[in-house]
């Protein structure tokens, strides 16, 4: 069996985004620091709902459940994948094609990671994360899930364009989507720039509004480490996504 470290996500901008898996050590991390959080909320709870002998326990039971099951769900569901514990150790949840994990999903995997935590201290899901090639637990073989680490600055990945399966994306109406020039932008040469990095870049400018905020981000900024070398006379403080915007401009105006 071949374990790899990464996993290697075709964006539907053609792109081919590499993102770090996330081990057992790493997520053993986060869900301790869960752990902990829940607990402290079931603690709380207990003491505020155990005043009657009869509705006391009911509702703290409820409560109790609604703590250890609604926590991950509601956390994954809002905030793009990452619980409190996932965002402290820099881990995210997402879906294999590399979308945001959902409602659905996210109730899958932490349905079934009562299946994990079997016979007893989470043994079923480390055995199942050492295991897997892409170190995905039960839960996540389920939902169709991994667990990723997030990029932080200054690290860089793979980027590879792809060609195009047609024409260019169009915007609404099927005109073309035009982008506003930047200040500066009729010096520009883009004569380097090839059509397949073109198509890649007209099919995120298209989409971007589909992406989740960081893998957008993250997408700009890799499209734009690659490109920049290519255009003379681009300045160096322009945004990501302005780049983009000005490039494709500088293009069209050399047809």
């Amino acid at each position: 069996m071949q374990f790899e470290d990464r996993i290697s996500i075709t964006t539907p901008e053609g792109v081919d985004l590499d993102l770090d898996l996330a081990g057992a050590g790493s997520r053993m991390a986060a869900g301790l620091i869960d752990v902990a959080i829940q607990g402290v909320l079931v603690l709380a709870v207990g003491i505020l709902t155990l005043t009657s002998e009869t509705v006391g326990i009911a509702v703290f039971a409820v409560a109790a459940f609604g703590v250890i099951f609604v926590y991950p769900l509601f956390f994954e569901t809002l905030m793009s994948g990452r619980t409190p514990g996932k965002s402290v150790t820099g881990l995210r949840v997402i879906r294999m094609g590399g979308r945001p994990v959902g409602f659905v999903a996210s109730a899958i995997r932490n349905v079934v990671r009562l299946a994990d935590w079997l016979p007893a201290g989470y043994a079923v899901g480390i055995v199942a994360i050492i295991a897997s090639p892409r170190d995905q637990r039960l839960g996540d073989f389920a939902a169709g899930t991994v667990v990723v680490r997030e990029r932080r600055p200054g690290r860089t990945g793979r980027l590879i364009a792809r060609p195009p399966d047609g024409p260019a994306d169009s915007g609404p109406g099927g005109g073309r989507r035009r982008a506003a020039a930047a200040p500066g932008s009729s010096s520009w040469d883009v004569g380097a720039v090839t059509p397949r990095e073109v198509a890649t870049v007209q099919r995120f400018m298209v989409r971007r509004g589909d992406l989740d905020p960081h893998a957008r981000l993250e997408l700009a900024e890799r499209l734009v480490a690659q490109l920049r070398p290519k255009v003379a006379g681009a300045p160096q403080d322009v945004p990501p996504e302005a780049f983009l915007e000005t490039l494709l401009q500088a293009k069209e105006r050399r047809l």
